[in-house]
């Protein structure tokens, strides 16, 4: 049982291999570990503040892709209001110059029909004063045949006119 009671010498040799042990670890094992895993914090801690980081950024786009979504359809509404008011527009000012037309059209046949009337009136005047001439000329053929009656209706008329 001398294992269970350990002396003194093993005692004093295992704490000098524990101690020696310590300082070998500490010297070439512990300060390169410590510093790994310090690393490896400060690596987490940049992944997890990168994360943040990217999260923010992904609201932000977020936030500025939903204004600009708003903004484009305020874009697009306004856009299709101006078309629309253009093409009213257009259509009111096609029914005006279409009635202003129209009118002017209407306004060319009445002139053009009043022309054709004239021009039928001034013929039928005409044509009046023509057979109304043959008439007068024949009726006075056949009335003075005779010459005495001719000079005397020629007389009678030279009495009324008037000389300057």
């Amino acid at each position: 049982m001398e294992l269970v009671t350990p002396s003194i010498g093993l005692v004093f040799w295992t704490t000098i291999t524990f101690i020696f042990l310590i300082i070998l670890l500490g010297k070439f094992a512990w300060k390169p570990i410590v510093s790994a895993l310090n690393e490896r914090e400060r690596s987490i801690e940049d992944a997890l503040s990168a994360a943040d980081k990217a999260k923010e950024e992904l609201t932000r786009l977020n936030q500025e892709s939903d204004k600009l979504l708003k903004e484009a359809r305020l874009e697009r509404d306004k856009i299709l209001k101006e078309a629309k008011t253009m093409g009213d527009n257009l259509i009111a000012d096609a029914k005006h110059n279409a009635q202003a037309e129209g009118a002017k059209m209407i306004a060319k046949a009445h002139e053009e029909i009043n022309a054709q009337k004239n021009a039928a009136l001034a013929e039928v005047k005409n044509q009046v004063a023509v057979l109304s001439i043959d008439i007068a000329e024949k009726v006075l053929r056949k009335k003075f045949e005779n010459a005495n009656d001719q000079e005397a209706l020629v007389a009678e008329l030279l009495k009324d006119v008037k000389l300057n």
